[in-house]
């Protein structure tokens, strides 16, 4: 085997055992719903609907039908498996870095400094994010396009091989269908042009000479004007206003931001999900004079050392998308957007390091060492930053240890506290939060929904009305407010908040569901069960609302309301949906069972629910054994969902 083909293959291997703890990792309660968890279209996998949905939705606000393809293929081939899907990821991370590797090699000719800027690529801890976060294969997906993109640039310029060009405008739009970030990779092309492809050179500077090679990159600028165009209109709403983020302030932010993540390349300390805006004016001085100086070496040093300038430049301008001029999100800058630019800086460290070699014998001497030192703890970070992306809780927690007045962190970590029932640390997260941002309608919503989960309903009342005046038009909170009317008894009240949520979000199945079960309460029944039908037309594939209206329809006191085929075919869909292994759904399957004269799978369904509440140690399971007996002696379950405190009437 060659020295380059076992350089890539160890590049490869050991990028993969470096991450394959991923493989044990769960889905993250940031994004991931939007990309996986909740989102029916992917979960569905590749069927010809959901093929249209990919090419035509604004879905999370960006637009990349190739991201939502391959989640679509994920699940697949594997389910709603996060470690496979984390595991693909990895995949993608490591033929990024045998590509970049054979891009470098095939450019220059220089087997190691090309490896160790491939290694660096692939074992940087900065890079976690884009392998460890599902909702990030848009990142990989799209730099293993972009570096596809540009090994056929190469070939068509070293061999003249006009396929080539072709290929490389191929890949461009692919890369482009999986994230528009790379949207600068004509300029790239350009870099390139200069080093070290070396076309623009000595007079290569001629008008007659770089002519051509300017217009040759049009086609690939006509895409990225393309995808610009789409991409604004896809985050259209997800733009933060000039009047909440005036401009001077991201222009400030922007010069922090590029020696931040200078910083962070070079000694990748306190690395986190999130980081919040915080106050750039104060540091923007001083984050001038750096880039600046820095600025000035690459044209001093440009023409002895040409990498430098290109890798500058490279570093520069590929994160001009992500830097926060055009503001989408609250971040300050993610760790996610340095995966592509970073190559640039490890080309000047790499580079820079082989000619300093060359130059000084005792460089020479301590450059092996020194590589495999600077690689060791690269892999070292990695290892312990890859820890943090375990679960929910480790990722929010380590973002609120290493930032300040981090909001979204401790929100997002009090709802892992929430889950968990852990309220007073749940509690406590959220008015963390609201220290930083008082005005966050998100924050009294969730602290309102910890109240009345608490039993301090009328205060969590306030906090949801003073949700709805802080921002009007979410559609969460109407729902919640709406639920928390049913409990009062204020049904009439819960019915006006119920419709808001359904004209502000029409394709959520939940106001309906949530006004079927306050009809229920109110005796209403066959109107209900009108509302879930409604709901499951929304969602036919809500196993939540499936399994309780097939409870409904079996075990309703009324006569009326109940149909058992229905019954048994909504609760079988739940069950099947759910894996089979969740109570609620099992339950419903055996009271559809009894229902329709199936004593024996009843008690089945029975005694199942059963061994799963024993194996979770739960002991309240005296219905359950009255269900039981029930079945055993031939009779059906019936229960009233009608409140005690309804009114009368139908």
């Amino acid at each position: 085997m060659s020295r380059p083909r076992l350089i890539t293959l160890l590049l490869a291997l050991i990028t993969l055992v470096v991450f394959l703890p991923v493989g044990r990792f769960s889905f993250v309660n940031y994004d991931d719903p939007d990309y996986v968890v909740e989102n029916n279209f992917v979960k569905n996998g590749l069927n010809w609907t959901d093929l249209q949905w990919a090419f035509t939705t604004f879905h999370a606000s960006n637009w990349h039908p190739l991201t939502w393809i391959s989640l679509m293929t994920d699940c697949t081939l594997f389910g709603l498996d996060a470690g496979a899907m984390h595991f693909v990821n990895v995949l993608f991370h490591a033929a990024n870095a045998a590509l970049l590797f054979m891009l470098l090699w095939r450019l220059t000719g220089k087997i190691w400094p090309s490896a160790f800027v491939a290694a660096l690529f692939a074992w940087h801890p900065l890079h976690v994010e884009s392998v460890a976060w599902i909702s990030e294969r848009k990142d990989v997906l799209s730099t293993f396009f972009g570096l596809l993109a540009l090994l056929s640039y190469t070939k068509f310029v070293k061999e003249n091989y006009r396929r080539s060009f072709w290929l490389a405008l191929l890949f461009f739009a692919l890369c482009l269908l999986a994230k528009p970030m790379l949207v600068t990779l004509p300029f790239v092309m350009l870099l390139m042009d200069f080093w070290p492809l070396k076309r623009m050179t000595g007079n290569s500077w001629q008008l007659a000479k770089v002519w051509p090679i300017a217009v040759e990159k049009i086609p690939f600028l006509l895409l990225t004007v393309i995808m610009c165009v789409v991409t604004c209109l896809a985050q259209h709403s997800a733009m933060i206003p000039l009047e909440k983020l005036p401009f001077s302030l991201r222009l400030e932010n922007s010069f922090v931001a590029y020696v931040r993540y200078l910083l962070k390349l070079l000694w990748p300390a306190d690395l986190a999900v999130l980081y919040p805006m915080g106050n750039p004016s104060f540091w923007m001085p001083a984050a001038v004079i750096v880039l600046a100086v820095i600025s000035i070496f690459p044209w001093r040093v440009g023409r002895l050392f040409p990498y430098v300038p290109v890798g500058w430049l490279w570093f520069l301008g590929t994160l001009v998308p992500a830097i926060g001029v055009v503001q989408v999100g609250e971040q300050s800058m993610a760790d996610r957007y340095s995966y592509f630019p970073a190559i640039g800086i490890f080309l000047i460290v790499a580079f820079g390091g082989c000619d300093l070699a060359g130059r000084f014998k005792f460089v020479k001497k301590f450059s092996a060492p020194a590589a495999i030192l600077i690689l060791a703890g690269c892999l070292l970070a990695t290892e312990k930053q890859l820890h943090y992306w375990q679960t929910d809780e480790t990722l929010f927690a380590h973002a609120v240890a290493v930032t300040k007045d981090n909001e979204i962190a401790h929100i997002n970590l009090g709802v892992v506290y929430e889950k968990k029932g852990r309220t007073a640390e749940a509690m406590n997260e959220y008015h963390q939060a609201l220290k930083t941002n008082p005005r966050r309608a998100n924050t009294r919503n969730n602290i309102a929904n910890l109240l009345d989960e608490s039993g301090h309903p009328n205060e969590a009342l306030k906090e949801y009305q003073v949700s709805l005046q802080l921002n009007p038009v979410v559609p969460e909170t109407y729902l919640n407010l709406g639920v928390l009317l049913v409990e009062l008894g204020r049904f009439d009240e819960a019915a006006g908040q119920f419709n808001r949520a359904a004209e502000l979000k029409p394709d959520d199945p939940r106001p309906c569901y949530e006004m079927g079960r306050s009809l229920l309460k109110q005796g209403r029944d066959a109107a209900a069960i009108d509302e879930f039908h409604q709901a499951l037309q929304l969602d036919p594939d809500n196993a939540t609302i499936l399994a309780f209206t097939a409870r409904v329809l079996a075990a309703d006191e009324n006569a009326a309301a109940r149909d058992g085929h229905a019954a048994l075919e909504f609760a079988a869909r739940a069950n099947e949906l759910s894996g089979g292994d969740q109570p609620i759904s099992i339950d419903a399957m055996g009271m559809a069972c009894a229902e329709t004269g199936d004593f024996t799978n009843a008690q089945i369904c029975a005694q199942k629910v059963l061994e799963l509440a024993a194996t979770a140690q739960m002991t309240n399971t005296e219905t359950m054994q009255k269900r039981l007996e029930l079945y055993k002696n031939r009779q059906p379950w019936r229960e009233s969902f009608r409140a005690t405190n309804a009114p009368a009437g139908n």
